[in-house]
């Protein structure tokens, strides 16, 4: 029997190089090492249980080489990669790892972090100095208690310029850090005296970073505008507690009359479809629980085996009944995009069109359509585990049609390079305002002036490890093996 963990994530797992001037999504491989559980002796046992797991459940289990004519004996990392259907262009997300507990803790949100998620841009005509300009602080985390927050501009760590030869060494090799903010004079980006010392610690994310209504009267608008960063249901201690955390916010939408959303998805790279399922369950138009969210197909084995046991619909999935939806009240729902928007969150959007108007606005998604999931050895011999793609999804019109390195294109292409980042909710936040511009509202006149200048990121939504997050979606349940 093959173990897939119970997840029922939809995320993704890139690690994207994001250059400007180059493709949005330089993929590479993964690279999700940490310290080996086997010893090269292992290797042979291990790669045969990769082969046996691909070669059953793999969307393109047709496409795998012979196992006879691949060397056995090399690194899983290796080994794994061999199996894999074109890596850069088709099958960009599935991994191996040899340690599956860390890599299922940090599906579910739970890691050692500081806390921070930045993008780097250049602070100099010569392209040395580097400046991390914060575009997010996870709540409660070392960095956001310290007193970081969005907007904020790293420019030194430990008192050292960050370079173009030493910002990875300087941001993701220490567990202690002291960093240094800079500030905007003129057309300048400086060093100031402030400075932050903060440590590393394990974090279990709270995804709903920010909700408010703003009010409109003139324009007749009640808008609700969220921003949600994954799709994780709850925590070990509440399972349940941040699915709902949305219910309440959604309650607090309609009870105050709420006519359009802003739904902030630009940090958000997967989670749980099951809460992918309450996220768009709430917002939906005229949907009920009779009606397809989204489809599933899996390789021609899985759909056989699926459809004999469960009926010719046994890979639709309905919305769910929710109580605090705003649905009837809305004609449309506006999603802020970014090329770190992916998994889950393309879900939503392309699971909502069928039913409503989806306005989206921002950067390229990500352009994933699969899901998979954690596969470990069911007879526990090692940590290795795979996270492998068993097949894609597509919405009640069977269009599915967004699974490229371009993802999804959105209908108001918007760059978000002003610096610094403006608050969540500051209707004068680059893309907010773009938002509330295509609803017709004029930018209020604040009477004051915010200094600002436009950068361009060479590399955007870095986290603490200098990866982009991890995009995934996987699949809930223990599947017994057709093979077997």
């Amino acid at each position: 029997m093959l173990n897939l963990k119970k997840l029922n994530l939809l995320f993704a797992l890139v690690f994207a190089v994001l250059v400007v001037g180059c493709k949005e999504k330089d993929v590479q491989p993964d690279v999700l090492t940490t310290a080996d559980s086997t010893s090269v002796a292992d290797y042979k046992a291990v790669n045969a249980w990769l082969y046996e797991v691909m070669d059953d459940a793999y969307f393109w289990y047709k496409n795998l080489p012979a196992e006879s004519s691949l060397d056995a004996s090399i690194s899983p990392y290796d080994y794994f990669e061999k199996l894999v259907y074109q890596r850069e262009t088709v099958d960009r997300f599935s991994a191996v790892t040899d340690d599956i507990d860390a890599l299922q803790n940090e599906f579910n949100g739970i890691s050692k972090i500081f806390g921070i998620s930045y993008s780097l841009s250049y602070i100099d005509d010569g392209k040395s100095n580097i400046g991390a300009f914060l575009n997010y602080v996870v709540k409660d985390s070392p960095a956001a208690v310290a007193g970081l927050k969005r907007g904020d501009i790293i420019l030194k760590v430990n008192g050292t310029q960050l370079t173009q030869s030493n910002y990875a060494t300087l941001l993701s090799s220490n567990e202690t850090i002291t960093v240094t903010l800079g500030a905007l004079q003129d057309t300048k980006i400086v060093a100031t005296n402030t400075t932050y010392s903060i440590t590393k610690a394990e974090v279990t994310e709270d995804p709903v970073a920010f909700s408010t209504v703003i009010l409109k009267p003139a324009s007749g608008k009640t808008i609700g505008y969220l921003v949600y960063t994954q799709f994780v249901p709850g925590n070990a201690a509440n399972e349940d507690k941040y699915d709902n955390e949305l219910r309440q916010i959604f309650a607090d939408f309609k009870a105050k009359g709420v006519n359009e959303l802003v739904l902030d998805l630009r940090l958000n790279s997967g989670g749980y479809i099951s809460s992918a399922n309450t996220l768009a369950s709430l917002i939906g138009k005229n949907i009920a629980a009779s009606k397809v969210f989204y489809k599933e197909q899996w390789n021609d084995k899985y759909i056989a085996y699926w459809q004999k046991a469960n009926g010719a619909n046994a890979l639709n999935y309905n919305f769910q009944a929710e109580s605090n939806n705003i649905g009837s009240n809305l004609n449309r729902v506006f999603v802020l995009t970014s090329n770190g928007t992916a998994s889950a969150s393309e879900l939503v959007i392309n699971g909502l069109k069928p039913y409503m108007s989806v306005v989206t606005i921002g950067e390229n998604t990500a352009g994933k359509n699969l899901f998979g999931s954690l596969i470990s050895d069911d007879k526990e011999r090692w940590k290795w585990g795979a996270y492998v793609m068993l097949g894609q999804t597509a919405n009640a019109n069977d269009e599915s049609d967004y699974g490229t390195i371009d993802g999804m294109t959105p209908d108001y292409i918007v760059e978000d390079s002003k610096v610094p980042y403006s608050a969540f909710g500051d209707e004068n936040e680059t893309l907010l305002r773009k938002a509330l511009e295509v609803m017709g509202i004029p930018a209020a006149a604040t009477g004051r002036i915010v200094a600002s200048k436009t950068v361009e990121p060479f590399r955007k939504l870095l986290r603490d490890d200098l990866h982009t997050r991890k995009n995934l979606m996987i699949k809930d349940g223990v599947f017994k093996a057709l093979n077997q």
